[in-house]
């Protein structure tokens, strides 16, 4: 910022520099003599300066002059310009950067209650309004330099005529205080209007199916139009007010200035060669001031927007994930869970769950929906934090571990398969570079995935684009998609909450049968709902409520749970 203002300071000085030189040339030109004809005020310095040097003040040398010291001042111009273009990317790449990082420390406990609609609107519209107020600001405060260096050339040529200008100047701050104070009102509407509608199009975007064939669609379009007429209407008064300041900026001049000329010709009897030269530095310092006026005033339109970013990136900084030190390279023995509790507000979710999980071992967690299933493997995965108790693996406490590196092995696959607009490699990769090494190892991760025989028939084969979710693909092959992805990250531990739960019966046998295939090699978590993805499972956990009530075997179970023993015999497995 320095170096900027230091170049806006350049321009400024070799441009009034250059206007100074206006007054010689039509004197010149009007008496058609040379030497100290010139009436500049304090300013005279420069013609006796020019004049001690042995240079002949006439026509040729003023023009000349002229021309050396613009050309200078568009060369430290270009460089301003160019500067300013270097400082904004800066600024907004450090802005874009600094939230996607900010989004992914965020606490997974935070996330799932945050603002979808803010997060998106912050992440993309909102950094869009703040390249136009670091335009403004950075404007506002270039122009705001230029005032000052052309006040002080007029200061130096008559004081009191600059006194006059900077009086009336002042004057014209009344009209637009008012402006901006209306504006910034209208810019806080704005950013919250927008968080809203971002989130309605997220819900109406998600939903669509759903809305459409239920005929709601229209009824929530409904919804949408106020939101939508709220924003515009905000923005149209955003665009009246800065089309008042617009409007007012040239008459505003012309009256500062005829007044200021007529006091000082006929009140306190001043020449008309001091003040030209002092009108044009004035005139100069007036438009500058107008604009530094016009750029705080669009600042002001954005300012919701800013305030708006500044919430989030204080929100996100709150909920901070906290992670431990400890690096995490293997799973080698056990995870054990110790009297664990974990709460959501004022509901209690888990309940003194204790627990120990062996590697290598399939275990599956089953019961009524709601009762913490879905809980218990997210804290687990290191994604929710226990209230009271601990987790501990391979005898290092969760709260010590690098959370990042432990994540790193693990595996995680839902009902809804994340699939990505892109190709096959791609998605199964996670975009990894298609080396040897890699491409082997794709080979053969869809063969663990029962894969192979799919991609082989396709007649781009591993370079076919699945289109937008997946599209293209059955629920079966996004599953086996999903898990041949988390088999190519080399992880420990894979985790399958209710990954069969949508399919039909043929395409979950086959998911099972890939499943089956891993075992020994994976230590595998299981929730479900379907008993027979779990028939296999080295141990099945009952939760109820929160709370463990049976473990064992599936053959096990049946013998000594008759809860289980039902479920088993309703679902004929």
């Amino acid at each position: 910022m320095f170096i900027a203002m230091g170049l806006s300071v350049i321009v400024s000085v070799l441009d009034a520099f250059g206007l100074s030189m206006f007054l010689p040339l039509l004197q010149v030109v009007d008496t058609n003599k040379v030497g100290s004809v010139v009436e500049m005020g304090n300013l005279d310095f420069l013609i006796k300066g020019i004049e001690r040097f042995g240079f002949k003040l006439d026509i040729w040398f003023v023009l000349i002059f002229m021309i050396i010291i613009f050309l200078f001042k568009g060369m430290a111009y270009y460089l301003s310009l160019a500067y300013s273009i270097v400082l904004q990317q800066t600024f907004i790449k450090n802005i874009r950067l600094k939230l996607l990082n900010a989004l992914n420390n965020i606490s997974f406990k935070s996330f799932i209650v945050a603002d979808a609609g803010k997060i998106q609107n912050v992440m993309n519209g909102e950094v869009d309004r703040v390249v136009r107020a670091y335009n403004a600001y950075f404007g506002s405060f270039q122009n705001a330099i230029m005032v000052v260096v052309y006040m002080s050339f007029a200061f130096f040529v008559n004081a009191q005529f600059a006194l006059l200008i900077m009086v009336g100047g002042l004057t014209t701050n009344i009209i637009y205080n008012t402006i901006y104070k209306l504006t910034k009102k209208a810019s806080r509407k704005f950013s919250s209007s927008n968080n809203l509608y971002q989130g309605e199009v997220i819900q109406h975007v998600s939903n669509f199916k759903y809305l459409k064939a239920t005929g709601l669609n229209y009824l929530y379009g409904d919804k949408m139009k106020t939101t939508i007429e709220t924003i515009e209407a905000s923005r149209k008064r955003m665009g009246i007010l800065s089309s008042i300041g617009v409007a007012v900026r040239e008459p505003m001049l012309v009256i500062v200035v005829a007044t200021v000329i007529l006091i000082q010709t006929q009140v306190l009897g001043g020449t008309m060669g001091t003040i030209l030269i002092s009108l044009l530095f004035f005139y100069r310092a007036l438009v500058a001031l107008v604009y530094v006026q016009l750029g705080w005033n669009e600042f002001m339109s954005v300012s919701g927007s800013l305030e708006s970013m500044v919430d989030f990136q204080q929100e996100i900084e709150q909920n901070k994930e906290e992670t431990g030190t400890v690096p995490f390279s293997h799973f080698k023995n056990e995870i054990n869970i110790d009297h664990l509790t974990f709460s959501f507000g004022d509901t209690k979710i888990l309940d003194d769950i204790t627990l120990c999980i062996k590697k290598n071992q399939i275990v599956a967690f089953v019961g009524e929906s709601g009762g913490g299933k879905t809980t218990l493997v997210n804290i687990i995965a290191g994604l929710l934090k226990a209230d009271k108790g601990s987790c501990v693996v391979d005898g290092i406490p969760f709260q010590d571990l690098e959370i990042r590196s432990y994540r790193k092995r693990i595996g995680y696959i839902t009902q809804d398969s994340v699939i990505f607009n892109d190709t096959i490699y791609n998605n199964v990769t996670a975009w990894a570079a298609p080396t040897p090494e890699n491409i082997q190892r794709f080979g053969k991760v869809i063969r663990q995935a029962s894969l192979f025989n799919f991609i082989e028939g396709l007649t781009k084969g591993m370079h076919t684009e699945l289109g937008n979710n997946g599209i293209n693909l059955s629920g079966g092959q996004k599953q086996r998609i999903s898990i041949a992805r988390e088999l190519f990250k080399d992880i420990d531990i894979l985790i399958m909450d209710e990954a069969t739960s949508a399919l039909d019966s043929e395409t979950e046998v086959a998911i099972q049968q890939s499943i089956d295939a891993l075992k020994g090699n994976y230590t595998i978590l299981i929730v479900a709902h379907r008993l027979s993805t779990i028939r296999n499972a080295d141990r099945i956990v009952l939760i109820n409520k929160g709370r463990i009530e049976n473990e064992g075997s599936f053959s096990e179970l049946i013998y000594k749970h008759p809860q289980f023993k039902k479920l088993v015999e309703l679902q004929e497995v």
